[in-house]
């Protein structure tokens, strides 16, 4: 389950960043999640909540973005959006939609990254 090593690793890099910021409360935090990362968004989001009581992370609202499946394709050359063979995040099967060969190379769908932190800061602070 790195879902839960993950999130922390996420806690962890938003309240280093509030406070390096003097945030006063933490409003909105965009996390990106790549479709290969093999991390359930469902998981990872009740992680996120147990793991932010208690913090300034607490009232936050997360939005998670799914980054989708780039590839150049080693044997037709093809280059964009991975056919992923109806997979989900636990198993992800990449093809290239144009000649259907799994000899690819990965573009995108790999990250997994705190994209935006959206603070509040007191007024004698702005």
């Amino acid at each position: 389950m790195h879902e839960l090593s993950m999130a922390q690793a996420i806690v962890d890099t938003v309240l280093d960043a509030a406070k390096k910021n003097n945030a006063e409360e933490i409003v909105e935090v965009t996390i990106e999640i790549g479709m290969l990362t093999m991390l359930n968004p469902e998981q990872l989001t009740f992680l996120l909540d147990v793991l932010a009581e208690g913090t300034l992370l607490e009232n936050a609202k997360i939005i998670i973005e799914d980054v989708p499946v780039e590839i150049n394709c080693r044997n037709c050359q093809y280059t964009g959006l991975a056919n992923t063979d109806g997979s989900d995040h636990y198993l992800a099967i990449v093809l290239c939609p144009q000649c259907g060969g799994r000899d690819v190379e990965t573009l995108t769908g790999k990250e997994c990254a705190v994209k935006k932190i959206k603070i509040e800061k007191s007024d004698e602070d702005a």
